[in-house]
């Protein structure tokens, strides 16, 4: 019996990693504020819950009430409501946890489009579909004058990438590169 559930935490343990959002690994990514978890009791009973994290860094989770997963991985939030649960409210609980939604991951889209603003980084958000989503270039938005601002390595400064929208659109991926977290993409004024 106990050989049974070890395997079957196991195994929801790797589905948990297998479904989630390509490039990101479940022990690399940071829960933060926003975040939305679906996390699933397996036995005794079944549920699920989807939690979003608050501003406090917890969720409310039934039976143990609030939870603090700010900063914590998605094993380490598994195992902290797992080991709440068992201790006196079910017995032997099998709890996986997945990333549902990414909201705390953030990008920047500012200059001549016509919704400029912070947007939440989802899977593969390219500078076109950064573009797009900000409602595309304004009236003095110009394509050839497009730029992708990346916090450099140290953290000191920032690199600009120039982007030709037109290569980009014509397929050229090296132009139209993904997104990642506090990417700034700018869209200049230009003479038509």
């Amino acid at each position: 019996m106990e050989r049974q559930k070890l395997y079957l935490g196991i195994a929801l343990w790797a589905a948990a990693i297998l479904f989630f959002p390509a490039g990101l690994q479940a022990a690399e990514y940071a829960v933060g504020v926003g975040d939305v978890l679906e996390i699933n009791v397996q036995q005794p009973d079944q549920f699920v819950v989807n939690a979003t994290v608050a501003p406090d860094g917890y969720i409310s989770f039934p039976y143990i009430g609030n939870v603090k997963v700010l900063g914590l991985n998605l094993p380490q939030t598994q195992e902290e409501i797992q080991k709440r649960l068992a201790d006196g409210y079910l017995k032997y609980p099998v709890v996986t946890v997945y990333l549902k939604e990414v909201k705390s991951k953030k990008y920047l889209v500012s200059g001549e489009v016509l919704k400029p603003g912070s947007y939440p980084l989802e899977d593969n958000i390219t500078v076109l579909k950064a573009i797009s989503i900000a409602g595309g270039f304004s009236k003095y938005g110009n394509a050839s004058r497009v730029k992708l601002l990346r916090q450099k390595h140290n953290g000191k400064g920032y690199q600009t990438i120039n982007v030709n929208v037109e290569k980009a659109e014509n397929g050229d991926s090296a132009e139209d590169p993904v997104l990642l977290e506090g990417d700034m993409v700018v869209v200049q004024e230009g003479l038509f």
